[in-house]
């Protein structure tokens, strides 16, 4: 009887009983289910995958019986989400027919649709499963892609939460997924066609992974140790082992072995390399290595070689199924279908796309598709059963399959006897009990029990051992993750907690009966052999089924549902068959949830309750838990759960009071003769022992049980099964005549915690000095004090007492009685060491540290005391100073508490040191949040530290340490570089300016299509304030609209004429508008990011006109004049490539994407192939696919090959890519071998190659293609008129080319010795006899050409310019005397005479850019250009030296805006325009003074590129109206491209002067132009785009983190020193230009506005240069008071602003209104609301209105809004003090550590250290000596009580004593206790006292 009483006696309430209905299942009601999928299944993509090969659904519809339909399952979860922010929830996938449901759902919002799945087959299995996806660089974090997986049998769907969808086709059947770490554990269905196998060959494996859905399913590897032997290394293979159970966290699986029915744990980890090579050279089943390939390519064949044309689900198949109705779904030939025949298995190939349902094909050559015809039959391919390896016809055999994952074994069951064999595990988990122990239970129901097997993590990395294994009888388990307990199901069906193996309390759920306990518990013995069991039917059956399970309307899990067994089960004579229903099974646990199922088919769920709930006592409990030995922290903790959670139990307030009157009587207290615990009870209605009586059906037993339990060895003994107590037993009478204040009687040293009380009571102060850390846990410290001080009189620790007396002076007076422990009980008990060493005081120890005092370490409890250990450690670190003190030098100032002694402590160690105050950041992971709570003086050290930060951040740090310093702009920064080193291509919402910003309102509907409405109107509005010079420069370039043709009419001209005028004028105009292109390519550059989904908008190119006054159409096809042929198709092309570089390289563009911009119409296809041209200078050409690519060659448009191959070679600039190279080989018949088939290449595709060979082995000096580049300079006309026309463009290529290759080697060209490479090009340059060809090309050359004579000679003409420059660019910036002196112009006439006025030009250019450091930006310098010769008529020689030297002064200068240059080459400019315009003839011809103008204008727009220089607009817009005369096309793409240069980019970009730079710009602006729009003889049109390759962002743009928009801010550059000038720093004001990256050291974004910030360049500039691709957002920071440039310039409005104008400014004139116009904090507006406004109620606090302004102000001037709350403090203590109504002294502190600051060593220094101009502490100067004398006086007047506390009396008044207390802390005096023991005479220590204070 006494068992069935102890049952009931401990009992717990189960509460918030609901009853429970899968989520999913009323969702599918309202679900458009299998008949509707028909219509779906009219679709031919989803006919591909459709359930089983049939045509349509119908048939298989027919087929799926009712009860399949119904079939469902689900499982929960609790809800995993990135943001711990949201409330937790519950996950449900619910799973049914065809159909998945995934809903979410909590406590405050009810159940909704996540995400709903609907396949085309049954669905076999659902699961979440989490896949890794591996990233590249090592310091990165692999992604985790969060997805579900949908079994079906052909193949497996997985949805990532991220929207990506895959299927995974099966190669087999499958029986079981598991989800683990690393992806998918397949289980094979073990089929019985493995019999036929022969006998000799490995079984295959039945275990596969797949780490990501696009990896193959590889075999897993298995590592087992026998008992004798060594360590076997084989697959998974054995077909009786099987799954049971996988966990991701530790990575084990858990399997059953069918034969040796036992259980196993394997861990699963990655398989090492060494594995992989043990186990492909494949060990036979007895060990013995076999032949190496045999098992694998079997295996590999099986999941390889075999097409998707064996897999029914496959297209073919299913078109040649489609009229043989019911044929394949039928079951024999299914399982022959899955049988592991070779040329059955489904193949698994990675070619199957993820996005598209159809498999693809890509990889069908290698599967060799023609052998596979389907036949007639369409199951020609389904090879007999029992066909082997050797029969079937296969291909050669492939690489095997790489294992990926290993299991290795842990720990199997050991069975003893044949009875104890258990049965499959129906239910595995992990759990952990109240003392963090870890446990793996199984539930073996056959035997109905839970086996727990404990086990521990070993030191080495995921290790784990297994311990103990302990049996508890049950049916059924569920573990409650939150409270680490398990909720047991017995088998007399109650229900039972136990947290672990140790059992806790019944749980009784309101509304269910639980079994009767009157009746006698007959049930068989548990361990009955199963024979006896099993019915004749079912003689093999393993497992007993649950209670009435065939009586369950819907079969539950997976695993369930396949055990029912329809029985008569041997329960159902047990005498509890009652007509109420009762629980027959626990599922779906969710962290301490539960459903139970009952026996009438109805589900509820319950929820267990908390182990507690208020902060403090789960604190307490832990520290408990951390000090006491396992088993009797496991005993404390199980009682109080009891008493905490009966029946009725008590509510949340009184949680406290319960948990100190159990916590006392534990260790012995008789709690109702203490008069404060005698109080606690008439709180708490219920006494924690009465409280489990109340639920009882009888009372038996007295009300005043308690007196037995301090009598009784209960706790001892019987808190493993708690007793209520016997009843009849008399209360102990308590003494008489007690008095107050005496000692109330003993403890009773029996108690469970009795021994303990000494070491409790050292870690619950330890607690209470973590508590009075933080402001909004200090009514638990002073709850906590109360029991401290009451432990503390009992074991007589005088000093402690004198603490807390301290801390809560008229709070401890009330207590006065003491029990009474004698000594032979204080004997019994454990003093540990470190209580009598000094009593912990946290305050203390800080202010020792601020007095610069030697501190000892501080006890700290791991884990429990964080906020103790974090702020100790900063204290070492900001005021000690010692910067190791996080890192080696821990223990100096933390000693670590353990349970059973101080241990010193080691901290791990961090490697990255940042700046000292930092440290503490990163280890912690505090937070701005958290110091609001640490009070106030204790923090202010802290603050300091980060005040200082703030000031000079650095800009490295992390995200985390910005966000704890308040620099969000740093934080935001950290962000976007972070995620720019995540994903290399940035979508639209990463780019901080593109984000898409309303288009500007437009007055005309097409200036849309100009082209060029994709500038940032925020940063070019911001750039260029002044003016519309971007709206000007839009008018300029824009084709797209007719032009304006304004003849006038004259009265003899006819009318014919007059049109024939007007076209002709048109043509003229028409010249200039098919240039513009090139200019407008320049200036939209990289502004624009594509939509995806749409194409790329072109703006078309208008050859119309409109003549006034009529507006009358103008067009050229009118037939009146003649128009040369083809004149548009270059135009086009520029207008493509123009369009084609407005896309930023930081765009998402896809191959698809590419060809889909293909247009319909051949006319537009030159469009196309400058689109082409254009990817490829912007980098995304590389996504094209070699297919296409090819295709577009092979069309042989002639466009289209020069775009495709100049924009492939771009994008592979100096790489020097084999594919590439040979794509441009074929186009060039000098590298193609001598015996090749001559091509019929076009001439300027030729010549394209030529300079892509150039791009791509750029800088690389690849001898091969030199010598052949070199050659091909002086190639000679061919006898068949071949390389005839247009050579010059050619030689030129070769020589660009040729330059490129061996781009600044000059004389280092290693291993070209023997070409003489320099002689031969100056040979080219000045001409002389050809030298015979060496090499592979001289038989080509052997017979000359019929039409062209040039003998022997070379042609100059032809090879000059090309060789001029490829010398130039050999030798870019070597300042090779030698070389340069050979480009020398000659010094007489008569030399003179010989070369062409251009190519001295050349010379000059490129005899300067080779002694570039002597280029020097002034008219001397270029005039010293000129030759002497004297002789004045030589104007055209003269002009065209003055170009070369002027463009000289642009490369030097590219994109500097040196202003020296700038002027000198503008000055150049107008003398040309003025020798132009004058109506005097120059001696120079008009032509030569043009190209030398075009020259110098480009010149002066590379060294203004990006500037927008409104001077060089002027010259251009002048320039642009010019038509007549001279002006040909190619003087007006030389004008529009300086236009577009001088607006690069729109103003982002500007032009580098890198090598690679300078020749892409030699390349781009050859200084001849074309003469008109088909002319390509001299240069390549196509060639000018290359300019781009020279373009780099520098737009530095300030972007206010607050509002998110671009902002002036005023920057300082810091220039690196050079030979030319000392370092210096420059202001500049953002958005600017910067210069290039290489010549600054640092760049400082400048105070007073924005808060600084520092760019260090010196360690390296990629930081800045991931700023400037990603449009240069440099985010900034508003300080508060400050308003931004745009809104006040001068800096007059600010809130500073008047204390200049009057030098003693009154606080007063601080308006609090005015507040709102310079801080947008919330708090802080409210603030000057509420309390700095002197309304009608405030009038008798002036004062502090008065005060509470000033103090504002200074905050919000001082920039340290977050001061404000600490100068209030300050504030509200010193006048508590005055008015002397401190109860407790916790302020008093808090001033005193503030101005401990104030004087310390820290602070001194750091005024004294006039270098770091800092200021002093955060509070203000005035303020603080200010409250300080008004407490001195106000405690000066206590003097008197001091000398009764010295003396040792005590004092009475309330007031005398808190005052006291509030002195003795304020002068830091010592205890009584410890002065007595100082060696002073009696009556001296008040003296001393005096003295002391009278010294502070």
């Amino acid at each position: 009887m006494s068992n069935v009483y102890e049952e009931r006696a401990t009992m717990i309430a189960a509460g918030e009983l609901q009853s429970f209905v899968p989520f999913g299942r009323e969702h599918c009601k309202n679900h458009p289910n299998a008949v509707n999928l028909q219509l779906r299944q009219l679709q031919p993509a989803s006919e591909l995958w459709s359930s089983d090969g049939a045509a349509g659904l119908v048939g298989s519809l027919q087929e799926v019986s009712l009860q399949e339909r119904q079939k469902e399952s689900w499982q929960l979860r609790k809800g995993s989400t990135v943001t711990t922010d949201e409330a937790e929830y519950e996950e449900e996938l619910y799973v049914a027919g065809h159909m998945v449901i995934w809903s979410r759902g909590s406590k405050s919002q009810a159940s909704y649709v996540y995400k709903a799945f609907t396949v085309d087959s049954l669905v076999q299995q659902a699961l979440w499963c989490n896949f890794t996806v591996p990233q590249s660089r090592k310091d990165e974090k692999d992604i985790i892609e969060q997805s579900v997986c949908i079994v079906q049998s052909m193949c497996v769907n997985v949805h990532t939460v991220s929207g990506k969808d895959f299927i995974s086709p099966l190669p087999f059947q499958v029986s079981t997924l598991w989800p683990t770490k690393f992806g998918l554990l397949f289980e094979r269905k073990n089929v019985t066609s493995d019999a036929p196998m022969s006998p000799t060959r490995e079984p295959l494996p039945t275990l596969f992974s797949m780490l990501h859905p696009l990896d193959e399913i590889a075999p897993v590897v298995c590592k087992s140790t026998g008992l004798f032997e060594t360590v076997r290394l084989q697959y998974v293979s054995d077909n009786a082992l099987r799954v049971v159970f996988s966990c991701e966290q530790p990575s084990v699986i858990m399997t059953y072995d069918a034969l040796q029915c036992t259980h196993t744990v394997w861990a699963l980890r990655k398989v090492t390399p060494e594995e992989q090579s043990t186990v492909l050279k494949c060990p036979g089943p007895d060990g013995s290595a076999q032949t190496p390939m045999a098992t694998h390519s079997f295996l590999g064949t099986h999941l390889r070689n075999v097409t998707r044309l064996d897999s029914p689900g496959s297209p073919l198949h299913c078109h040649a199924l489609h009229n043989q109705g019911r044929v394949p779904s039928s079951p024999s030939l299914h399982s022959r279908a899955h049988s592991p025949n070779i040329s059955s298995m489904a193949a698994l190939s990675r070619a199957h796309s993820p996005g598209i349902a159809a498999p693809s094909f890509t990889g069908g050559q290698r599967f060799n598709i023609s052998c596979h015809s389907p036949s007639a039959r369409g199951h020609s391919l389904l090879a007999s059963p029992n066909s082997t390896l050797n029969e079937t016809p296969l291909l050669p055999e492939m690489e095997p399959i790489l294992p990926d994952l290993c299991v290795e074994q842990l720990w199997t069951e050991t069975t003893t006897t044949h009875r104890e064999k258990s049965c499959q595990a129906s239910k595995v988990f992990i759990t952990s009990d109240l003392c963090e122990s870890r446990y793996l239970c199984f539930l073996v129901e056959s035997h109905q029990q839970l086996r727990c097997v404990k086990f521990l993590e070993g030191n080495e990395t995921n290790q784990l051992i297994f311990a103990s294994v302990t049996t508890i009888p049950a049916k059924d388990a569920a573990p409650l993750e939150d409270i680490d307990a398990l909720l047991v199901l017995e088998t007399n069906g109650s229900l039972v907690l136990y947290t672990g193996v140790t059992r806790v309390s019944k749980v009784f759920v309101p509304g269910l009966l639980s079994p009767n306990f009157s009746l006698p518990n007959h049930l068989p013995s548990l361990n009955t052999p199963l024979e006896n069991v099993s019915t004749p039917a079912k003689a093999t059956v393993q497992h007993i089924s649950r209670l009435e399970e065939a009586d369950m309307p819907s079969p539950v899990s997976e695993v369930r549902s396949s055990l029912q067994h329809h029985e008569s089960s041997w329960l159902d004579d047990s005498p509890f068959q009652q007509a109420a229903p009762h629980i027959q099974a626990l599922r779906d646990p969710v962290s301490n949830r539960v459903t139970l199922e009952l026996s009438s088919g109805l589900m509820l769920r319950i929820t267990v309750p908390e182990v507690a709930t208020s902060e403090l006592v789960k604190r307490c409990l832990q520290a408990i838990r951390f000090i006491l030995p396992k088993d009797t922290a496991m005993k404390v903790l199980v009682k109080w759960y009891n008493i905490y959670n009966a029946p009725g139990g008590p509510s949340m307030h009184q949680e406290w009071n319960l948990f100190v009157t159990c916590f006392m009587t534990l260790m012995g207290y008789n709690t109702e003769r203490l008069a404060w615990t005698r109080n606690l009870h008439f709180e708490v209605p219920l006494s924690p022992v009465i409280a489990p009586k109340k639920a009882r059906p009888a009372d038996t037993g007295s009300d005043e049980d308690w007196a037995y339990l301090c009598a009784s060895d209960y706790h001892c003994q019987a808190l493993a099964h708690p007793v209520a107590g016997l009843p009849g037993l008399e209360p102990a009478a308590p003494p008489v005549g007690m008095e107050d204040g005496g000692p109330v009687g003993g403890l009773e040293p029996s108690a469970l915690l009795f021994p303990h009380i000494p070491s409790l009571f050292y870690v619950l102060h330890l607690l209470y000095e973590d508590l009075k850390l933080d402001e909004l846990q200090r009514s638990g410290a002073r709850a906590l004090v109360s029991l401290l001080q009451q432990l503390a009189r009992d074991l007589q620790l005088e000093e402690y007492i004198d603490l807390y007396w301290r801390d809560y002076p008229s709070f401890i007076k009330t207590f006065k009685e003491a029990c009474v422990i004698d000594q032979a009980q204080m004997g019994l008990m454990n003093w540990p060491a470190y209580l009598n060493s000094e009593v912990p005081c946290v305050f203390g120890w800080l202010s020792k540290c601020l007095r610069g005092q030697d501190v000892p370490p501080f006890p700290y409890l791991p884990g429990i005391c964080e906020r103790t250990k974090l702020l100790v450690l900063s204290y070492a670190l900001y005021v000690v100073g010692d910067e190791n003190a996080i890192s080696i030098n821990v223990s100096k100032y933390l000693s670590r508490l353990s349970a059973g002694e101080m241990s010193q402590l080691l901290l791990y160690t961090k490697k990255n040191v940042l700046c000292s105050e930092f440290h503490l950041v990163l280890f912690s992971g505090f937070m701005l949040k958290d110091l609001e709570s640490v009070p106030f003086g204790v923090a202010l050290p802290i603050r300091d530290a980060i005040s200082q930060c703030r000031e000079h951040p650095c800009s490295e740090w992390s995200e985390e340490v910005c966000a704890l310093i308040g620099r969000q702009d740093l934080t935001k920064q950290a962000h976007k570089v972070s995620l720019a080193k995540g994903k290399p291509s940035s979508s639209r919402a990463m780019v901080g300016l593109n984000v898409p910003l309303e288009p500007p309102v437009t007055t005309e509907a097409d200036e849309e299509e100009d082209g060029m409405a994709d500038l940032h109107p925020e940063v070019t509005g911001l750039i260029w304030s002044q003016d519309l010079r971007l709206q000007e420069v839009r008018r300029l370039l824009q084709s797209s609209r007719p032009v304006r043709v304004n003849v006038p009419h004259l009265p003899e001209v006819s009318d014919h004429e007059y049109i024939e005028e007007k076209e002709n004028k048109l043509l003229q105009l028409c010249q200039r508008t098919m240039a513009l292109p090139v200019g407008r390519g320049l200036f939209t550059l990289f502004s624009y990011h594509p939509v995806p989904t749409e194409p790329l908008p072109v703006p078309k190119l208008n050859l119309t006109g409109r003549a006034p006054p009529r507006n009358t159409m103008v067009d050229l096809n009118s037939g009146n004049i003649d128009v040369p042929p083809n004149m548009t198709s270059w135009p086009s092309f520029h207008n493509g490539v123009a369009a084609g570089l407005k896309i930023a390289p930081a765009s998402q563009v896809e191959s698809a994407w590419i060809a889909y911009n293909k247009p319909k119409s051949a006319e537009l296809a030159n469009e196309y192939a400058g689109f082409l041209m254009a990817l490829g200078l912007n980098g995304h050409l590389t996504k094209l696919a070699t297919l296409n690519i090819h295709d577009y060659l092979t069309k042989g448009h002639e466009m289209t090959s020069i775009g495709l191959l100049l924009g492939v070679s771009a994008a592979k600039l100096g790489t020097m890519d084999m594919s590439i190279t040979r794509l441009l080989s074929i186009h060039i018949p000098a590298l193609l071998p001598p015996t090749s088939t001559e091509l019929d290449v076009p001439h300027s595709v030729q010549v394209a190659a030529v300079v892509g060979i150039g791009l791509v082995y750029q800088g690389t000096g690849h001898r091969h293609n030199a010598e052949v580049l070199l050659a091909e300079i002086g190639r000679p006309p061919g006898p068949e008129m071949e390389y005839c026309t247009d050579r010059e463009s050619y030689s030129l290529a070769a020589g660009l080319a040729l330059g490129m290759v061996c781009l600044g080697h000059g004389s280092n060209l290693i291993g070209m010795t023997d070409l003489n490479v320099p002689e031969q090009l100056y040979q080219y340059m000045v001409g002389g006899h050809r030298r015979t060809h060496a090499g592979i090309n001289r038989e080509k050359h052997k017979s000359p050409s019929y039409q062209i004579k040039e003998g022997d000679t070379i042609n100059v003409d032809v090879t000059c310019p090309g060789a001029t420059l490829a010398l130039a660019m050999i030798y870019l910036k070597t300042n090779n005397r030698s070389i340069a002196d050979w480009l020398k112009a000659p010094d007489t006439m008569f030399l003179l005479d010989f070369i062409k006025p251009e190519f001295l030009l050349l010379r000059t250019l490129a005899r300067c850019i080779i002694m570039w450091d002597e280029i020097l930006p002034n008219e001397e310098w270029v005039t010293s250009n000129v030759v002497s010769t004297g002789v004045t008529e030589q104007a055209v020689t003269h002009d065209y030296i003055i170009a070369g030297a002027c463009m000289a002064v642009g490369f030097r200068f590219a994109g500097s805006a040196n202003l020296d240059a700038f002027e000198c080459l503008y000055k150049f400019a107008r003398n040309f325009m003025q020798s132009l315009t004058t109506t005097t003839t120059s001696a120079s011809g008009p032509y030569n003074l043009q190209t030398c103008l075009s020259m110098v204008l480009l010149a002066t727009s590379m060294v203004m590129a990006g500037s927008g220089n409104l001077k060089v607009l002027q010259l251009c817009r002048f320039l642009h109206k010019r038509t007549a005369g001279e002006m040909n096309y190619g003087f007006h793409m030389a004008h529009h491209m300086a236009l577009g240069l001088l607006f690069l980019g729109g103003g982002r970009y500007t032009l580098s002067t890198s090598n690679s730079a300078i020749a892409a710009l030699l390349c781009a602006l050859y200084p001849h132009f074309p003469a008109h729009s088909t002319d390509n003889r001299y240069h390549l049109q196509a060639l000018r785009h290359l300019c781009v390759l020279a373009a780099e962002p520098r737009l530095l743009v300030p972007v206010d983190v607050d509002t998110l928009k671009p902002c002036y801010a005023m920057l300082d550059v810091t220039y690196k020193e050079t030979q030319w000038y000392d370092e210096t720093t420059v202001e500049l004001m953002a958005p600017t230009m910067l210069p290039e990256l290489h010549l600054l050291k640092q760049i400082k974004v400048k105070g007073p506005r924005y808060w600084e910030l520092n760019i260090d360049l010196s360690k390296g500039t990629q930081h800045l240069q991931s700023i400037l691709s990603r449009d240069g957002v440099l985010y900034v920071k508003l300080r508060a008071g400050q308003l931004p440039y745009k809104d006040d310039p001068r800096g007059w409005k600010s809130l500073l602003a008047p204390t200049v104008n009057n030098r003693n400014p009154e606080v007063r004139t601080f308006k609090p209104e005015a507040i709102s116009t310079f801080t947008s904090d919330a708090a802080l507006v409210s603030f000057a609301e509420y309390f700095c406004k002197a309304s009608e109620n405030m009038k008798h606090k002036q004062e502090t209105v008065a005060l509470f302004s000033a103090i504002l102000y200074e905050c919000v001037t001082q920039e340290n809004p977050e001061m404000l709350p600490t100068h209030i403090s300050i504030d509200q203590a010193v006048k508590a003090l005055e008015r002397g109504e401190l109860s407790e002294t916790f302020c008093l502190w808090q001033m005193k550590l503030v101005l401990e600051l104030c004087e310390s060593g820290v602070l001194q220094q750091r005024l004294r250290d006039t270098r770091r101009q800092s200021r002093g502490l955060l509070l203000s100067s005035e303020f603080l000596p200010v409250m300080k004398s008004s407490a001195d006086r106000a405690l000066d007047r206590w003097l008197f009580a001091l000398q009764a506390y010295v003396s040792g009396q005590p004092t009475n008044e309330d007031a005398d004593t808190s005052m006291l207390a509030c002195f003795l802390v304020y002068h830091s005096i010592p205890s009584f206790r410890k002065m007595a023991n100082t060696e002073l005479d009696g009556n001296m220590p008040h003296l001393w006292i005096c003295e002391q204070i009278r010294l502070k």
